[in-house]
C-alpha cells in the first residue's frame, strides 16, 4: 500500500510501504498512547496488561522515583495483593514498562517499519506522522524512554542495561535500513550507517527534549525540518 502524506515537514510524501500496523489506529490516539493498540502475548493475562499500562501513564506523568503505586491500583481498581501477584516490587513493574510496553512501540512504531521500503521516505514518513500527532501534552511530557534515561540510567544499572538495550536495537534497526537502502541504490554509499543511526536518534531525542523543557510546539517543528533536510541530504543520486 502507498502511503500518501501532506505535511509540514516536505510537501506530499509517498511510501511504497505498509504503515497500517501504525497509521490505522492514529486518528484518536495521542502520541504516546501507541501502546494501546500494540499487544503482546500479554492478552491472557488482562489484569497485569492493566496494571502495565497503568504503571506506564504514572511513570510517564510522574517519573519513574515519584510513581506512587496507590495511584496505580486506584487507577486500575486493582488490589495491592494482586499487584504483588503479578509484581514483586516497583521496580519489577518498572522494568516490564521498559521491556514490554516502551520496547513493543518501539518496535512497532520505528522498526518494523523500516524493514521494508525506502528508508528515508519511511522515516520522514514516521517523522511526519509524529509531527502531526504531537499534542502540546505530549511536548509537555516528552518521550518515555528518554525521560527514563535521565532520571533512571545514572542510579539504577538494571534500569539503565535495559533501557540500552532499547536504543541499541533502535540503533541497529535504522542502521540495517540504512544498509539495506545503500544496496537498492538509494541512500548514498559513502555515509556511515551505524554513526548515522547513533545521530539520528540521539538527534531526535534532542528534539523532543528541547521542545519538552521550552513547551514549544515550533521548536519542534523547526528541528523536524532540519531532521528531514538532513535525511533527504542522504539520498542516493539518480
Amino acid at each position: 500500500m502507498a502511503y500518501k502524506h501532506t505535511n509540514r515537514y516536505g510537501g506530499v510524501l509517498s511510501v511504497a510501504v505498509k504503515l497500517e500496523e501504525i497509521s490505522a489506529q492514529r486518528e484518536q490516539t495521542p502520541i504516546w498512547h501507541f501502546h494501546k493498540h500494540f499487544r503482546n502475548a500479554d492478552e491472557g493475562e488482562p489484569t497485569r496488561r492493566k496494571l502495565l499500562e497503568a504503571a506506564f501513564e504514572e511513570m510517564h506523568h510522574m517519573g519513574f522515583q515519584a510513581a506512587s503505586l496507590s495511584r496505580i491500583l486506584k487507577r486500575t481498581g486493582v488490589t495491592k495483593g494482586a499487584f504483588y501477584h503479578y509484581f514483586p516490587s516497583k521496580k519489577d513493574v518498572g522494568y516490564a514498562v521498559i521491556e514490554e510496553i516502551i520496547r513493543l512501540a518501539l518496535f512497532e512504531f520505528w522498526i518494523k517499519p523500516l524493514q521494508k521500503g525506502n528508508p528515508i521516505d519511511v522515516m520522514i514518513a514516521i517523522l511526519a506522522e509524529s509531527g502531526q500527532r504531537m499534542t502540546l501534552d505530549d511536548i509537555r511530557l516528552g518521550c518515555p524512554l528518554t525521560n527514563l534515561s535521565q532520571e533512571m540510567s545514572p542510579v539504577d544499572e538494571h534500569f539503565r542495561e535495559r533501557i540500552e538495550t532499547l536504543y541499541s536495537e533502535w540503533r541497529t534497526g535504522l542502521e540495517n535500513a540504512l544498509k539495506r537502502g545503500q544496496k537498492l541504490k538509494q541512500v548514498k554509499n559513502e555515509i556511515d550507517c551505524e554513526a548515522t543511526a547513533i545521530m539520528l536518534i540521539a538527534s531526535l531525542e534532542g528534539c523532543l527534549s528541547a521542545a519538552k523543557n521550552a513547551q514549544s510546539r515550533t521548536m519542534l517543528d523547526k528541528c523536524g525540518d532540519s531532521l528531514v533536510h538532513v535525511l533527504n541530504n542522504m539520498r542516493a543520486k539518480e
